[in-house]
């Protein structure tokens, strides 16, 4: 008998989800602090290329080094990883302009995006429910960014280009979810992860000609940190899918706007505002809106499923 990959541990399903939001605002907030010093495209080699030797101690650990390197599809992760690197690299340069919490609220924004391209690009179906939600995921959206696209007097200089930068990234990673849903259906999930890694270090490098820094100990530090943390990170929630299912987990995800505020006000004295706290509470009902729809669809699924095969 095959022993299986998974297991039914919620607890430690939120656990890992938890811990793994966790080191992923510690490492935005380790790239904030030398965005100062650093051009992004620098910042997403560290934070890519010191994430592989990670990610290969896990495959080797999990004794899935030989799925982590074989891939049926190579093109489709190096589009993964250019969109990838993309959208990493607009919210690094983003995060040298904006709030951490600010750049967590307008990130939120992606599954809405992503029901968006769904339905362009895959021609899934959206009923009324998705609908309603992306409305107000995308009115909760425009009420923080509106402030910075409208350059009230009290912003300090970049914002309204921080917001672009931000909402860039949001749309380009959810581009990246679509591609992912079909790489999945030829690829292992311990392929995506190495060779997103990998492509990204590669990318990056593109822009060494533009001007990278030479940083000093204490930059290097902050900046390997980031690297081996965002590597940590990605196992957690990767492991945390085996322990539990993504729509129990999904609503998680938003711990990260209360990592981001404590961290942001500690480390860097900033505080949200209510404009901002009032569009992120929109976005995160309309996505919380979508967890739960989704969860009803796989609900229906399955008593179909039950009802037309006599294995179920």
């Amino acid at each position: 008998m095959v022993k299986t990959l998974t297991s039914h541990r919620p607890g430690l399903a939120v656990v890992l989800k938890l811990s793994a939001i966790f080191l992923f605002t510690i490492m935005s907030a380790l790239i904030k602090a030398t965005a100062d010093d650093v051009p992004p495209g620098e910042a997403v080699f560290f934070r890519s290329f010191f994430a592989i030797p990670v990610i290969l101690i896990w495959l080797i650990a999990q004794g899935q080094l030989r799925q982590g390197l074989l891939t049926k599809n190579p093109m489709g992760h190096f589009w993964r990883g250019l969109l990838g690197t993309c959208a990493m690299a607009m919210t690094f340069a983003g995060l040298g302009l904006l709030p951490l919490p600010e750049v967590t609220a307008i990130g939120y924004a992606t599954p809405i995006f992503t029901v968006i391209l769904a339905a362009v690009m895959l021609g899934e179906t959206i009923r009324l429910i998705r609908i309603s939600a992306v409305l107000v995921g995308l009115v909760g959206v425009l009420i923080m960014v509106w402030p910075r696209l409208g350059g009230d007097a009290g912003l300090a200089d970049g914002a309204p280009l921080g917001a672009m930068l931000i909402l860039g990234a949001t749309m380009a990673r959810a581009l990246v979810q679509i591609h992912i849903r079909q790489l999945v259906q030829t690829e292992h999930t311990a392929a995506i992860v190495f060779y997103f890694s990998a492509i990204a270090s590669a990318i990056s490098l593109l822009t060494l000609p533009f001007g990278w820094a030479i940083p000093d100990a204490g930059t290097l530090a902050l900046l390997v940190s980031a690297g081996l943390i965002g590597g940590v990170a990605q196992i957690l929630v990767t492991s945390s899918y085996r322990f539990g299912p993504a729509s129990m987990l999904a609503p998680y995800d938003y711990a990260s706007m209360i990592f981001a505020i404590v961290i942001g006000y500690v480390w860097f004295g900033e505080l949200p505002t209510t404009v901002m706290l009032i569009g992120a509470a929109l976005v995160i009902g309309g996505n919380i809106l979508v967890i739960w729809r989704e969860h009803q669809l796989g609900l229906e699924r399955g008593k179909a499923r039950s009802v037309t095969d006599p294995k179920s």
